[in-house]
């Protein structure tokens, strides 16, 4: 199983980034999915989680409304675009399938002026 973040970078508040996970070695389709972040000295927290078939879908208090977890089934990639981004949303981005708990690398995001 792999899982291979990419997107991250610096971006100014209010500024916009879509993060891609490109994921192999399993059934993709047939799994949900989910995006978690970490921030310095903070413990890795849910962001949103989406279902197999792309419905339903959650997300953490702080991002609703700003951020929106997708997936293309036939591609086998996640996405998480993130729009009016704050410099509270710094963290490492980390995508997990629930297809025996595996995780990506992560893929760092900075918001910062």
């Amino acid at each position: 199983v792999q899982l291979a973040e990419s997107g991250g970078g610096l971006v100014q508040p209010g500024g916009s980034l879509r993060l891609s996970c490109a994921a192999s070695g399993f059934i993709f389709s047939n799994y949900g999915m989910s995006w978690y972040r970490q921030a310095p000295g903070k413990e890795r927290e849910l962001v949103a989680v989406i279902s197999s078939t792309g419905n339903p879908i959650n997300y953490q208090g702080s991002v609703k409304g700003r951020f929106t977890i997708s997936r293309d089934n036939a591609k086998n990639t996640l996405y998480l675009q993130m729009s009016n981004l704050k410099p509270e949303d710094t963290a490492v981005y980390y995508c997990r399938t629930n297809y025996g708990g595996y995780w990506g690398q992560g893929t760092q995001v900075t918001v910062s002026s």
